[in-house]
């Protein structure tokens, strides 16, 4: 039995919904990120569970490796065939199947995005929270544990998953979880299965948690002269116990690079980009109270909105900062990292890590959830410039060890995929060899994204 066996198998089954073709091979073997183009052997456009089941039943007779693609956003290589296989497109699943709005949640398909999700869901009232900031797919979003902009009150995918419907590597389908809101029936293979970056089995079904949509929102954006005078703003606010909804910060490139894409016009400093929700007194209270810590730490620029249209150029602003970050620098690529520690040292990490990008002699603007500790670093290099890549993975070589040290973790968001593989067994030590020893009896053959998140043997 060969690859092309396999392949003939596939298209036996899928007919025109199997592709080969150059075009399609090439768009599922790019990341957003450095990594280099990594040609798949195929792209399979599945439209049910049933048909996922038989690809994979086809690819594990043949020993094929099946890695799953939603929207293609992830920043390390988790949906990059590097080992050759089966890419599994789910573009064509991509549907609302059940509305629960008494419970608050919704049943979905993976490749249905969070963005047309919540523009289905207006008319209930009721919203899916978790914001990555890219347009992401859902079943992308739990399988790489995303969380985003409204973490900080909402939690990540892992507080907002609560059943699954999970294609195994033997093919086999399984439920994992329910619509109830908590169960102490067993090992929660829920939560196993979110963050394991289809190297576990593929996400055919999803049900989530959802919100009320909030009577009343706020935002607000402002600046201050120095990295720690924000950071401490940040630190206060949590500890005072305001709900914030979102609490974002921008170093003073990214806000020029935000002035020069957006047209916007915000003093080149650091800034920290807000919102609230609730009732209008309850907004007009924390808006008095954080505008008093403002103060307290020299913020400067207060500058409170309601009015939907503002506060949606507030965040397109933000959601937009990568784009603008690239724009600076024509040409450039992205190394993209991101790390998270406890909000203790939060203020000590991102001072410590603009210093050592200063140093460095390449561009790497700041910006990030630091209301949970997270915060990104976008390294622009030249990509004919082999020096400058090395200098970029140097530095987040850094941020990653900096992260243990102040007792965090190498990615608070972006996962694993094979770009951080190095750094598992430091911040895991044995843990790391359960998670292969997990691997290694869900999928003996080793053909569910292999070579993310874990290393095992043959």
């Amino acid at each position: 039995m060969t690859k092309s066996d396999a392949l003939h198998e596939l298209s036996t089954l899928l007919g025109q919904r199997l592709s080969t073709s150059k075009f399609e091979l090439e768009a599922h073997g790019r990341s957003e990120s450095y990594f280099p183009l990594t040609l798949p052997d195929g792209v399979a456009f599945p439209t049910s569970t049933e048909e996922v089941s038989e690809i994979v039943r086809i690819c594990a007779r043949h020993g094929l490796p099946v890695i799953g693609w939603g929207a293609g956003t992830s920043l390390e290589g988790h949906a990059l065939a590097h080992q050759g296989g089966v890419v599994v497109d789910f573009r064509n699943m991509a549907a609302i199947l059940d509305v629960h709005a008494e419970d608050m949640t919704v049943t979905v398909q993976p490749g249905i995005t969070r963005e047309a999700l919540n523009e289905e869901l207006r008319a209930t009232g009721l919203f899916f929270p978790v914001d990555p900031g890219a347009n992401a797919t859902l079943g992308g979003m739990a399988s790489t544990r995303a969380s985003g902009t409204t973490a900080v009150r909402y939690g990540t995918m892992r507080d907002n998953v609560m059943a699954l419907e999970v294609v195994l590597a033997d093919g086999r389908v399984i439920r994992t979880g329910s619509h109830a809101r908590k169960s102490a029936a067993g090992f929660d293979l829920t939560a196993l299965m979110i963050g394991a970056e289809g190297t576990l089995g593929l996400i055919t079904e999803l049900t989530l948690k959802l919100q009320g949509q909030p009577e009343s929102v706020g935002a607000a954006v402002c600046a201050f002269d120095s990295i720690s005078d924000a950071v401490e703003t940040v630190i206060e606010t949590i500890q005072f116990g305001l709900p914030m909804a979102r609490i974002e910060f921008i170093d003073a490139d990214t806000a020029a690079a935000v002035n020069a894409y957006s047209g916007s016009k915000l003093p080149e400093c650091p800034h920290l980009l807000v919102e609230f929700h609730g009732s209008e007194t309850a907004l007009a209270e924390q808006a008095e109270v954080f505008g008093g810590i403002l103060a307290e730490h020299g913020g400067k620029g207060f500058d409170w909105a309601t009015a939907p249209e503002d506060r949606k150029a507030l965040w397109h602003a933000r959601h937009h900062a990568y784009w603008a970050i690239l724009n600076s620098r024509p040409g450039c690529r992205a190394v993209v990292t991101d790390m998270c520690v406890p909000i203790s040292r939060l203020a000590q990490a991102v001072e410590a890590t603009r210093a050592d990008i200063a140093a460095s002699g390449i561009k790497g603007p700041i910006l990030g959830h630091v209301g949970d500790g997270n915060f990104h670093a976008i390294l622009m290099i030249d990509d004919d410039n082999p020096a400058e890549l090395q200098i970029a993975k140097d530095l987040a070589d850094r941020m990653a060890r900096r992260a243990l040290s102040y007792g965090g973790t190498v990615t608070g968001e972006h996962g694993v995929g094979y770009g951080k593989l190095d750094y598992m067994a430091l911040e895991h030590g044995g843990g790391w060899d359960v998670m292969a020893s997990i691997k290694q009896a869900l999928d003996p053959q080793n053909i569910m994204n292999p070579g993310k998140v874990v290393r095992v043997a043959g």
